[in-house]
């Protein structure tokens, strides 16, 4: 379960608190494991030349680990400066669990920032399965909703693979990311854990297949 010190490569950026309260959540009694990553994927480095702008660093960083009920926890970060960042997330269930995914993105540009996050459902236009797995995160949308409002321009040929607890924002101030979107995402991503833990595996043949 090796991480790369990047903390000597580059400053600390916007992205790492989010990175390490993930990393520490999942080191709980779950059964962690690593998950190998095709070499030449952990770090990659590149210095990239813009016409009239400076020359900058971009780092990029994968990490991912396994489960007994999650097939893969996989995080992506890309460093560049303090305009240029991404980190997205993305919890994979084992196939044989009807459990919802977790996905979350926050993208940071020169023009602001732009944050997604959700427990995404297997099947979106299912009343019952919305009613079991967005449920009960219903309470939590609705406490970071007003400070994370609707951030608009979103394709509406994708809303179908998203909850109606959804929050898609474009935050235009730093300040918001480092204390309204990072409480939502950890209120979020420790939801999404506490599903893991409880749920049995699906046996019925016809359930799988739909799965």
């Amino acid at each position: 379960m090796k991480r790369c010190n990047l903390k000597s490569k580059i400053n600390i950026t916007l992205d790492e608190p989010f990175l390490d309260a993930a990393i520490a959540l999942i080191k709980n009694p779950l059964g962690l494991q690593y998950y190998p990553i095709p070499e030449g994927f952990e770090l990659k480095e590149a210095t990239v030349a813009k016409r009239k702008k400076p020359t900058q660093q971009i780092v990029t960083t994968c990490y991912a680990f396994a489960f007994p009920k999650l097939w893969q926890f996989r995080a992506a970060h890309l460093q560049g400066d303090s305009s240029l960042q991404l980190l997205n997330f993305v919890l994979f269930r084992h196939l044989n669990f009807d459990l919802p995914f977790f996905g979350a993105d926050l993208v940071t540009l020169p023009g602001g920032h732009l944050i997604a996050l959700d427990m995404q459902p297997l099947f979106g236009g299912d009343a019952d399965y919305q009613a079991k797995y967005t449920g009960p995160i219903e309470q939590i949308f609705q406490t970071h909703q007003p400070h994370l409002p609707w951030g608009g321009d979103f394709p509406e040929e994708a809303k179908q693979f998203f909850s109606s607890a959804f929050l898609w924002d474009r935050p235009k101030e730093t300040e918001v990311v480092e204390t309204r979107v990072f409480a939502a995402f950890k209120d979020y991503l420790a939801a999404d854990f506490d599903l893991v833990d409880r749920p049995e595996p699906v046996t019925s043949r016809t359930k799988l297949d739909n799965i």
